[in-house]
């Protein structure tokens, strides 16, 4: 099936676009990528590898990314940066976005849960495996908290808590990043330039790919003030340290050892705070999913779901049982 356009999404009732791959049958996987970033993000080889492992990929746009929905009306943050005119102003740059405070953000994880619950009721999905990466690590934990029942297992990549004190961003790689521009060309260059930035440096960075990745975006929908709305949603939903705690799903937390806009310690500390979660520190990964990597990370993730689709069904009220 190629990519669609699902409508009356959610309680915000947003449309969104999303693509499965595999068989209709097959345990299903819903692939919840990172701000600022589109559903392409998530390379085909990744993709590939977890359908030929007999899983149903669900991969789609974030709200305020992609073809999906865009919120610019909302009441958001107010932050420095350039005051340009034009339907889609390209807000402050990756450093002071990621180190601002949101005492009005526009909506919270808890909203972009809500509408990875919808996609599932439109897809006619009662529960589905979620695996996030970054901030969508942030949303699948988010909606393993808030919507245990349409919760199969957590796996979360390069992502953190939301404790401000563990996945710290290096903040000399970003401030050289400056705004993302409006211009295709100039745009295109700058994500080519911030993709090498945040890379793996144990594996080999494909720059034609990433070329190609970004020119696609740019023509999906290039919208930087949205990426600052998503980044706002996530510093404004505050520590999920306490919550996470009551996460009762088999979950997978995976981290590289040379990230540089979460550091390992979100990693840990993600791993530290779900009960029984098991904890894979990939040397050589930094912010960035390789092409190398693609057959390891799903083995590890691969794993993961096929034992909670062979294990015994708990019944509300079990007790989890970790080891």
């Amino acid at each position: 099936m190629g990519e669609q356009l699902a409508l009356n999404v959610g309680p915000s009732r947003m449309e969104m676009a999303y693509e499965c791959l595999g068989d209709d049958h097959a345990p299903p996987v819903l692939l919840v990528m990172g701000g600022g970033a589109q559903m392409i993000a998530w390379p085909e080889e990744f993709c590939a590898e977890l359908v030929r492992r007999g899983l149903r990929v669900i991969r789609f746009d974030n709200r305020d990314a992609g073809r999906s929905s865009r919120f610019p009306d909302l009441p958001g943050p107010s932050l420095p940066g350039p005051d340009l005119p034009g339907p889609n102003p390209p807000g402050p740059d990756l450093h002071t976005a990621l180190n601002a405070d949101f005492p009005l953000a526009p909506y919270t994880l808890s909203d972009m849960a809500d509408d990875i619950v919808g996609l599932l009721d439109v897809l006619q999905v009662r529960s589905a495996h979620l695996v996030g990466a970054s901030l969508g690590g942030m949303i699948a934990q988010t909606m393993a908290v808030e919507h245990p029942e349409r919760t199969r297992s957590l796996t979360s990549m390069m992502s953190s808590t939301g404790d401000r004190t563990v996945g710290r961003p290096d903040a000399t790689v970003l401030a050289g990043l400056g705004t993302p521009p409006q211009d295709r060309r100039s745009f295109i260059a700058w994500q080519v330039r911030a993709l090498r930035a945040v890379a793996s440096p144990g594996f080999a960075f494909d720059e034609a790919a990433a070329t190609e990745r970004a020119e696609r975006a740019y023509d999906r929908g290039h919208d930087p003030a949205g990426m600052v709305r998503q980044f706002a949603a996530a510093m404004a939903s505050g520590d999920r340290t306490a919550r996470l705690r009551s996460v009762r799903v088999p979950a997978l937390v995976i981290h590289g050892t040379d990230d540089v806009l979460i550091d390992m310690a979100g990693g840990r500390a993600t791993a530290a705070a779900v009960p029984g979660a098991e904890l894979a520190i990939i040397d050589g990964m930094g912010h960035s999913i390789p092409r190398e990597l693609c057959p390891q990370l799903v083995m590890l993730i691969a794993h993961l779901i096929h034992r909670v689709e062979t294990a015994p069904r708990r019944r509300a009220g079990d007790p989890l049982r970790v080891g």
